[in-house]
């Protein structure tokens, strides 16, 4: 269980630093880089099993929320900001870590809108972050309607893509970041950020799957 919290961790963390505060591209490769080699660190040294072992901080619910919404604007046609009142009052208290005050207002939102595409994505966002990450029936149901209403935008894989990956569901987040890049046109301002993010999960992959060195045995040759 604390592996796939590291390698949530370290996938949000990749999508706020490149993202939500628009690292320069030369810097995502050494990014990725560091949160591999801190990942291959933990597979091999770490023991959280033990008695006494240092629990792993969560990020905190205002930086997550603020990179969400961030996110969510720039992966929208054009970056334009919703001018529906609720989604911009919903959108101030994502910024401030309340996701059950967004929700609410959100399903206000998409009771009057119901073919709002945003308002369901950012609905299933705020029901996920809410949960910390775990995938509710809800929140499932909204990513779908999200992708169902408009299937050539690029928020609701993505989101859906993450909140996999925070679940330990890598190989299902890869299918849905992959078909996202191979469908997403070549001049898409966040293309390489998607590549370099999808190079990230592949390299998380391969750590999971490597998974740590046993101990020598005493005496072993």
């Amino acid at each position: 269980m604390v592996w796939l919290v590291v390698i949530a961790l370290a996938v949000a963390a990749f999508a706020v630093i490149a993202v939500g505060f628009k690292a320069p591209r030369k810097g995502w490769e050494a990014i990725a880089a560091a949160l591999v080699f801190g990942l291959a660190g933990f597979a091999y040294q770490a023991q959280p099993q033990q008695p006494g072992a240092r629990q792993l901080a969560a990020e905190p619910p205002r930086q997550a929320g603020a990179a969400l919404v961030k996110v969510r604007q720039e992966l929208a046609a054009g970056g334009a900001t919703s001018s529906n009142r609720l989604m911009i009052t919903a959108d101030a208290l994502t910024r401030q870590g309340h996701f059950s005050d967004a929700a609410g207002l959100r399903l206000g939102t998409v009771e009057a809108e119901p073919r709002n595409a945003q308002a369901w994505l950012a609905l299933a966002n705020d029901l996920t972050a809410h949960a910390d990450g775990a995938l509710s029936p809800a929140a499932l149901f909204a990513f779908g309607r999200a992708a169902q209403l408009d299937p050539q935008a690029p928020g609701p894989p993505f989101f859906l893509g993450l909140a996999m990956a925070q679940n330990g569901r890598l190989d299902e987040a890869r299918g849905l970041w992959a078909g996202l890049l191979a469908r997403s046109p070549q001049q898409t301002a966040w293309r390489e950020g998607l590549r370099a993010r999808l190079g990230l999960l592949d390299q998380l992959i391969a750590a999971q799957q490597s998974g740590p060195v046993p101990p020598a045995q005493p005496g072993g040759g």
